[in-house]
């Protein structure tokens, strides 16, 4: 750091809190309770000293609020960070987790008291929230606490824990604090260097991208172990009733269970949605022009497929792609496992009416289709 003076820079020099007899209590816990701000952004100190955990005689130094409605842990240390800080300030990021909003205030109204105010913690609270009656506004919610530690030196140890726990989505930065002398004159520089003020956002994001994506491949572990569940009691079923096309065929864990018809490239589906079950007949031959063959053909025996069916079916020629289907659907929820008797109960009987009004259709179609397989090589 330096002062300018006469249009030249003249270097401070850099001091030790320890040599200038300065205590983390008395002096620099201070400076943040009469000046949070210096730590970048508007917080609301509520305790120092925090002493109000069960079962253990730890404390913390300070515990603020922001303007998000979060807890912040803030933990002091002068010329070290020493090389236990983060564990010791997780322990009480974890311990303020549980905290509600009357413990909050309760906490807030007792450190107001102490300092001989005469301030009201709830119309303090609602001051620095924007908020008009703290009764309506959640505090602490969740697991969003946030962690702050000052130190004027960070051990390689623990900026690496540091940098790992906001990859992980945790909300913690480190503050670098410096005394400087000029003369008899007492500066302090205290500046984020983790995350950097201009790298934040972006690790803050990438770990918040992270966690979502994490949330979504559990997600779709949940779902997929669910649809096997499912596939595996409409084998069953379809088993005890006999139908043989399922015989062989192993449950899923994907959406939709399949079997063959006969004709290569063509499949009767059992599907399995969150809002729905459904039957279909699936054309998905590796020639677009062959599936809307044989869907134009279908659709020719409309009215004598649909009685042998029992009811109207959704025809589906799909121009714009490759594949075609024919369908009956019914309105479940799919996902609500009190529903899967009645839905398997519904697949089970409507593939049967579906195998029997589009087997003999798709016989005859058969062997025409292999004629013109066997043509196309030659033309």
């Amino acid at each position: 750091m330096f002062k300018v003076r006469e249009n030249r820079l003249v270097r401070l020099e850099e001091r030790r809190f320890d040599d200038l007899k300065l205590q983390e209590r008395a002096h620099l816990q201070e400076w943040l309770v009469q000046t949070p701000e210096a730590l970048g952004e508007d917080l609301l100190i509520i305790q120092k000293e925090f002493d109000g955990f069960a079962d253990t005689r730890e404390r913390l130094d300070l515990l603020a609020i922001d303007k998000e409605r979060r807890l912040v842990v803030i933990e002091n240390k002068r010329d070290d960070s020493g090389r236990d800080v983060v564990w010791q300030a997780l322990k009480y990021v974890a311990y303020c987790s549980s905290l509600k909003k009357t413990e909050i205030v309760e906490i807030y109204q007792r450190y107001l008291d102490r300092r001989g105010n005469s301030e009201n913690a709830v119309r303090n609270l609602c001051d620095f929230l924007d908020v008009e009656d703290l009764d309506d506004t959640a505090l602490n919610a969740g697991n969003e606490q946030r962690l702050i530690l000052v130190a004027a030196n960070f051990r390689k140890e623990v900026t690496a824990t540091v940098l790992w726990l906001i990859g992980h989505g945790v909300r913690a930065q480190c503050f670098r604090i410096v005394p400087f002398s000029f003369g008899e004159e007492l500066l302090i520089d205290l500046q984020q260097i983790i995350p950097t003020p201009e790298a934040a956002d972006y690790m803050i994001g990438m770990a918040a991208k992270e966690s979502e994506e994490q949330s979504a491949q559990g997600t779709q572990q949940r779902r997929q172990e669910m649809r096997r569940a499912f596939w595996t009691m409409t084998l069953e079923e379809l088993r005890g009733r006999g139908v043989k096309r399922y015989e062989n065929i192993s449950p899923s864990r994907d959406h939709w269970l399949a079997s063959g018809t006969g004709v290569s490239g063509c499949a009767y589906n059992l599907i399995f949605l969150k809002n729905e079950a459904r039957v279909e007949l699936n054309l998905q031959r590796s020639q677009k022009d062959d599936n809307k063959w044989i869907f134009d053909r279908l659709e020719g025996e409309r009215q004598e497929i649909e009685e042998r069916f029992g009811a109207e079916l959704q025809w589906l020629r799909l121009d714009e792609k490759k594949a075609s289907r024919i369908c009956y659907s019914h309105p479940y929820e799919g996902f609500n496992d009190e529903s899967w008797p009645a839905m398997i109960d519904w697949l089970c009987r409507h593939i049967v009416n579906l195998e029997q009004a589009f087997s003999e259709p798709l016989a005859r179609l058969n062997p025409q289709l292999k004629s013109q397989a066997d043509m196309a090589p030659g033309e």
